[in-house]
């Protein structure tokens, strides 16, 4: 069961640009998640928006352009920019900002203050994201993120794999940013076996890359 609003009930609003608006009063995430399903799912729209008024805050989804915003700071209001990259990301998108608004969005993906940083290839996207990356802890906090997304570890226990069964044309800013990440926190990448996928990418196991990792599965 989800954890009610304190105080409650928290009021959203969600608008797609038409007018044709709806705010609820709902009493936990959960609530405020099945009514925003409700309304993504009934409509066919280039901008989804839902709005936090009362905490200065929005997640804008923009499925034309396969692009996800957050926008937070109610004085100074920010935005940030994230290639949503498959259509099955919206409605978590949505439930993380129902969740913890905002800061619960923060190990979603690659968010950039520029939205012109989106136009570069997913290569170039992955390697400036990394780069943005100083310390070992994000670093490590970024690489288990990942592999929380689409990897495992092999049966012989000894490798981490990542983007398991993917091929080499998915997940491409994201195998970017592990490249540069595994490099930067000396992880030993060795040989995906005959017969993997083209995409996967297998690092050894480290005590350090399995305590992170844990905290996601």
């Amino acid at each position: 069961m989800a954890r009610p609003y304190e105080p409650g009930p928290k009021q959203f609003v969600f608008t797609v640009g038409d007018g044709d608006d709806q705010q609820v009063s709902v009493g936990d995430p959960q609530q405020a998640y099945m009514a925003f399903s409700a309304f993504f799912r009934g409509r066919e729209a280039e901008t989804y928006t839902i709005r936090d008024e009362a905490a200065g805050q929005s997640l804008v989804l923009m499925p034309g352009r396969g692009v996800i915003s957050r926008i937070g700071g109610a004085d100074q209001p920010r935005a940030e920019y994230l290639q949503a990259g498959r259509a099955n990301r919206y409605l978590p998108s949505a439930m993380l900002f129902f969740e913890n608004g905002y800061a619960g969005l923060d190990r979603f993906g690659q968010w950039f203050s520029d939205l012109s940083a989106l136009d570069a290839s997913p290569e170039t996207r992955g390697a400036a994201f990394a780069a943005t990356i100083t310390t070992e802890a994000a670093a490590f906090q970024e690489v288990a993120r990942i592999w929380a997304d689409s990897g495992c570890v092999d049966p012989s226990d000894r490798y981490h794999v990542f983007f398991d069964a993917h091929g080499v044309d998915d997940d491409r800013a994201d195998r970017a940013t592990l490249l540069k990440l595994i490099e930067f926190v000396g992880l030993e990448r060795v040989d995906a076996p005959a017969g993997a996928a083209g995409g996967e990418v297998w690092v050894r196991t480290d005590p350090r890359l399995e305590v992170e990792c844990a905290r996601w599965s």
